[in-house]
């Protein structure tokens, strides 16, 4: 079955050790901090600790409970991470400070090695069929249910499809955060 449960998913030290993140899915399996090609995580953030810095990889970001924060780039860029769900790429090297805008939040990240694969970081909201195209590498139910080949996803559930699953289903007032990614020849 390719249906990750948030919950059973441990919460591990970040890179820099100053925060924590849930890993849903890296690729290739087992590979580590150094050598994925991409990897999806929650990361849990009630502290304005600096983001661990990822030498070469794409970032994109979401909020997916509380007030948020702003980030600053070293780049002099400032985004104020707020609106639920709504994704935010930054490059994986940049020093980022963040201040919390008021109390711990959650928040959804894809990390895409840019030698090796490409991608973005989308929302579904409409409710019906959804096309899983061969780009889609996971699907996360961020709020109501979306309906698998593999069963049905609560909050907090993700599912990694196969190249031969086609569709998925979304209740009305489902929001789905999905992980498109491609994978370059190198």
């Amino acid at each position: 079955m390719s249906i990750i449960r948030l919950r059973d998913c441990p919460a591990v030290p970040w890179k820099n050790g100053m925060g924590r993140t849930r890993e849903l899915a890296i690729h290739p399996a087992g590979a580590g901090m150094g050598d994925f090609i991409w990897r999806v995580s929650v990361a849990e953030v009630d502290s304005a600790a600096p983001f661990s810095s990822f030498e070469g990889v794409d970032r994109y970001i979401a909020l997916l409970e509380g007030a948020g924060f702003t980030m600053t780039l070293d780049d002099g860029r400032s985004h104020a991470l707020t609106e639920p769900f709504s994704p935010f790429a930054f490059p994986g090297e940049a020093k980022v400070t963040i201040a919390l805008q008021g109390g711990s939040t959650r928040d959804f990240n894809l990390m895409l090695r840019r030698s090796k694969a490409r991608g973005e970081l989308v929302t579904w909201e409409d409710p019906g069929r959804q096309v899983v195209d061969d780009a889609v590498a996971l699907i996360y139910c961020a709020r109501g249910h979306v309906d698998t080949s593999d069963g049905r996803l609560q909050p907090g559930d993700a599912w990694l499809p196969t190249p031969s699953t086609g569709r998925v289903a979304l209740d009305r007032g489902t929001l789905a955060l999905v992980a498109r990614v491609e994978l370059l020849g190198n």
